[in-house]
């Protein structure tokens, strides 16, 4: 039977008993339960707890583990999120049977996590271990923590439901082996017969290259985009929260935004530089050379087929999203830098040292400027590094923002031109503005207040007056 690899998001897994009775049960026969391999993140929120809130910085397990100065902040941040946990599957379980095993999956792994970390702590009090240098296992194994939480919950929710559910721990837990990640997956799966049972896959999976050395919380799309590849899946499908959109509903409204409905792996791929990803684009790489194509889905609208995205250029040329976000631009004038080559390599060097992602970048005879996606904190630090390298040179900073208009192919379209006039009639200003030759990306740069204005009168612009439906509606 040709199969799906299928993944549910954080967010989505907290109405995981919902898409029980939609997504993955409805009202389908027996005989169409299967040939669909569920990939589960963590219950939302479980991540963040386990290792560091993804927006704000909150310390969580991990970062209270690495920093702790006595014995007791990642012991009550451990507390924490076995509280979570019991929480979250107390919400979509209603057996009590289900609840007292998830509970007691719940108690014996944090038990096992805790007694690791303690070992590791007495270990590193010797002076030939470091804890420094256990750092990234440690990290690793408490990720592990939540995708096999609820995996197990949810394997346990549908085999109360009548379903042949698998539970498929990818985590390592215990396990003494030391894997590559395409063994650990295809070692996993030896056994399964997905024409007659459910597998519900950690999203997570214990690895030999350590996933969170490159990857960090994208993860779990890159467990997903490999299994998907060994396993040979006719299709990979994400389910998201909400239907990949030519702009953010919220920002030019819900009736003037449209569904793509299909676009290829280079609009996905700028996204990604945007911050907005419909997949990791390692992942996205990885489906591509398997020939596997991925669908994005709303899924909490499972009679939709989302959007299909594959490595198929555009029939017609036309604008597909239009997206922004707030980043840095870095300014290095140099009024010797005329003809002299180095540059260029000496400030990338840096920016890579400081981990900061560049977005884009735009120079001329004597300035190289860097839109960059980072904190102020550790642009400072970067202008630290350029001025001791080129003393006599101006370097400086500033928050801007970035909206940008992507499609398959805008060739024709005169995006950077019509783009530039309904900016100004929205009464804002561009201060910058590029266009590649690809024709697949047209970025306007801001003022950080700008941004948001600017989306909805590039989106009113481009997609909307292209759409005679869609303009009678909005």
């Amino acid at each position: 039977m040709p199969h799906t690899v299928e993944k549910i998001g954080g967010t989505s897994m907290d109405r995981i008993d919902e898409l029980r009775d939609t997504l993955i049960v409805g009202d389908r026969k027996p005989e169409d339960l299967y040939g669909r391999v569920f990939v589960v993140s963590a219950f939302g929120g479980i991540t963040n707890l386990l290792l560091e809130h993804k927006k704000t910085g909150e310390p969580g397990a991990y970062a209270a583990f690495a920093s702790d100065d006595n014995d007791h902040g990642w012991h009550d941040r451990l507390d924490r999120v076995a509280q979570a946990m019991t929480a979250a599957h107390a919400r979509v379980l209603d057996n009590p049977a289900d609840i007292e095993r998830a509970d007691a999956f719940v108690h014996d792994r944090m038990l096992g996590a805790r007694n690791c970390l303690i070992d590791l702590q007495r270990l590193c009090s010797y002076g030939h271990f470091r804890l420094s240098q256990n750092m990234g296992q440690t990290r690793e194994l408490l990720a592990g923590l939540g995708e096999s939480h609820s995996a197990f919950v949810t394997s346990l929710m549908l085999q109360r439901a009548g379903v042949n559910a698998r539970f498929v721990d990818l985590s390592g837990w215990c396990d003494e082996g030391d894997l590559s990640l395409d063994e650990r997956i295809t070692g996993a799966m030896e056994g399964v017969d997905v024409t007659t049972e459910m597998p519900i896959v950690t999203g997570y999976a214990q690895c030999a290259e350590g996933l969170m050395g490159e990857f960090d919380r994208g993860y779990s799309e890159v467990t997903f985009s490999r299994l998907a590849a060994l396993t040979g899946a006719r299709e990979a499908i994400i389910h998201k929260e909400f239907h990949l959109s030519s702009a953010d509903p919220n920002l030019v409204g819900a009736n003037a935004v449209k569904k793509l409905g299909r676009t290829n792996y280079d609009v996905a791929d700028q996204l990604s530089n945007l911050g907005m990803e419909a997949i990791h684009p390692k992942a996205a790489k990885t489906l591509r050379q398997a020939d596997v194509p991925l669908r994005v889905t709303n899924a909490f609208e499972p009679a939709d087929p989302g959007t299909l995205i594959d490595d198929q250029p555009a029939e017609t040329a036309a604008v597909e999203i239009v997206t922004g976000l707030d980043l840095f631009a870095l300014e290095v004038f140099e009024q010797d830098m005329v003809g002299v080559k180095g540059y260029d390599s000496a400030i990338l060097e840096v920016l890579t040292r400081h981990n900061v992602r560049i977005v884009s970048k735009v120079s001329n005879a004597n300035t190289i400027t860097h839109y960059v996606d980072t904190s102020m904190k550790v642009l400072r630090r970067v202008e630290r590094d350029l001025a001791k390298l080129y003393p006599s040179a101006d370097i400086s900073s500033r928050a801007i923002a970035m909206a940008a208009v992507i499609g398959r192919d805008l060739s024709g379209l005169s995006v950077l031109t019509r783009g530039l006039q309904s900016i100004a009639a929205a009464g804002l200003e561009a201060i910058g503005a590029t266009q590649g030759p690809r024709h697949v990306d047209v970025q306007f740069i801001l003022e950080r207040d700008a941004l948001k204005p600017a989306i909805a009168a590039l989106h009113g612009a481009l997609v909307e007056e292209n759409n005679p439906k869609l303009a009678r509606v909005a």
